[in-house]
């Protein structure tokens, strides 16, 4: 998809952040190639294949997208417009638990909790709904956009400000056990949080999880027609139609810094290929710090934060193909677009102790996407898909090849339980280890799909590492456009977009 000349940027990782980057680029006129090692697709941890049948689409990556319709990024370059299509279930998040307990969340103020098992939670989180309507918008420009971003701040009125910094200042636990009294509903905002590497006890932990939770409620968890590729073949669509350039297949050995300014890379193959005004990594922090730039370029401290950088957890995943939806013993699951399967409040906080002592849990905490429910273009003859995974060490004693079908069959055995018959709906699996992860993506190291830890010591101005927090590094000219900068993990675009503005302020 192009030919290389020697173009204004270049940038290194063909995954959404780095696309979103070139089309503001190249809508601004420069001249953008972006050179992507994987020699089929661009997307990198964004995207589709046909994983267990023939014509079953399964996402190889993420899967829905809870900022689709409010990231800035997104809302600017207008994808709809461009093709894309989303799609909504009816209920956007169910979390069913083996007593038959429930908390489900929707779209929309009107009946926020007519979907809780317990009328005190039932009010308690339409409440929330409520007023996360009116602060949205500021509440996610002060987040997503460059740190730090003060005017949002002072749109807020004095009492949700308070509101607000009560949540960021709550572990999940405390939030929860604060707001609600029934099981249910006190698993939903720390099962979120799980996403990423975040525990319900563990500090200021409540944020990612009602951002998760609360978004949900706003735009939903969308759902791309045709699978999560169409996502990234629309970006490269509409920078191609700013002239820009995708070059497949061609891995970066090196960046080239002439008079410490990033000149451009030099490709595994030898080959040079100069950037007249930018270099941009949609790479891996420390890849980029310790590997892709010679040594003598970096700060001294800089390289030791990278050699001690720390990961988030590795992620475990289970595609299958199936003859009929999950037959999901809560009736409310079977139009989820996503089901959270955690029991409560302490198998979550066991669930996280064990992956982080190095353990594979023994009672998986599960993320659940059921996508051809709503997109049934995905699969062949009323068939469907199903998309699952857990958080799990990076590496386990005899390595992933001795246990990835055994704890396949262990999340098999969760969803059934949750799901009596569901093991007679199975027509195909496919499981996918941490090591398997990394081998489609380098940048996902050990399955972290989160670009490193997202504890709350790892955000702001600490992401990757201070003072090199807004996208700029210590080469001039080069610049870190990939979920290890702020605001970090998700399918937002933020780091992409707020990279590149911050270099064409730099370039004017």
């Amino acid at each position: 998809m192009g030919d290389m000349t020697n173009p204004d940027v270049v940038i290194i990782g063909a995954g959404h952040n780095g696309l979103v980057a070139g089309i503001v680029l190249a809508r601004a006129g420069l001249a953008v190639t972006v050179v992507e090692a994987n020699p089929k697709r661009a997307g990198g941890a964004l995207g589709s294949e046909e994983g267990t049948l023939p014509g079953y689409i399964h996402d190889v990556g993420a899967a829905f997208f809870p900022f689709a319709r409010a990231s800035p990024a997104f809302l600017d370059l207008d994808l709809e417009a461009a093709g894309l299509r989303w799609h909504n279930m009816p209920v956007e998040s169910c979390h069913p638990g083996p007593d038959g307990s429930f908390a489900c969340i929707k779209r929309g103020v009107e009946g926020a909790g007519e979907l809780f098992d317990d009328p005190h939670d039932a009010e308690a989180w339409a409440d929330l709904v409520r007023w996360h309507a009116k602060i949205e918008r500021p509440l996610l420009d002060l987040l997503l956009r460059p740190f730090p971003t003060l005017g949002p701040v002072f749109s807020l009125l004095p009492f949700d400000l308070f509101r607000l910094l009560r949540i960021m200042l709550s572990s999940g636990r405390g939030l929860a056990e604060r707001m609600f009294r029934g099981p249910a509903a006190r698993r939903v905002l720390p099962g979120l949080a799980l996403h990423v590497d975040v525990g319900p006890d563990d500090t200021f932990g409540a944020a990612l999880g009602y951002m998760l939770g609360l978004t949900a409620t706003t735009g939903g968890y969308c759902i791309p027609e045709g699978g999560a590729q169409k996502i990234a073949d629309t970006l490269v669509l509409l920078l191609e139609r700013h002239g820009g350039k995708v070059v497949l297949g061609q891995r970066v050995k090196r960046i080239i810094v002439d008079g410490r300014r990033a000149a451009g890379v030099e490709l595994s193959d030898g080959q040079q290929l100069r950037a007249n005004k930018a270099v941009f990594a949609n790479t891996g922090a420390p890849a980029l710090f310790l590997d892709l730039i010679a040594r003598q370029h970096m700060p001294g401290r800089v390289v030791r934060a990278m050699e001690r950088f720390p990961r988030g957890w590795g992620t475990f995943k289970v595609d299958w193909a199936l003859s009929k939806p999950v037959p999901w013993a809560v009736e409310h699951a079977r139009q989820a677009a996503v089901v959270h399967a955690g029991d409560s409040l302490d198998d979550l906080s066991r669930f996280t102790n064990q992956v982080r002592g190095g353990d594979l849990p023994d009672n998986p905490y599960l993320v659940i996407g059921q996508q051809s429910l709503g997109d049934p273009t995905r699969t062949p003859d009323q068939g469907h898909t199903l998309w699952a995974y857990s958080r799990v060490p990076p590496t386990v004693e005899g390595g992933w090849k001795a246990h990835a079908e055994a704890f396949g069959d262990q999340i098999d055995a969760r969803i059934e339980g949750l799901a009596p018959g569901f093991l007679q709906c199975v027509t195909g699996r496919r499981v996918v280890s941490p090591h398997d992860l990394e081998d489609m993506d380098a940048n996902l190291v050990g399955g972290d799909l989160g670009g490193g830890s997202n504890a709350w010591n790892r955000q702001l101005l600490f992401r990757p590492v201070f003072p090199y927090f807004r996208y700029r590094t210590p080469v001039k000219g080069l610049y870190l456009c990939s979920s290890y900068a702020h605001p970090g993990a998700g399918v937002h675009g933020m780091c992409g977009y707020n990279a590149a503005a911050i270099a064409l302020r730099d370039l004017a």
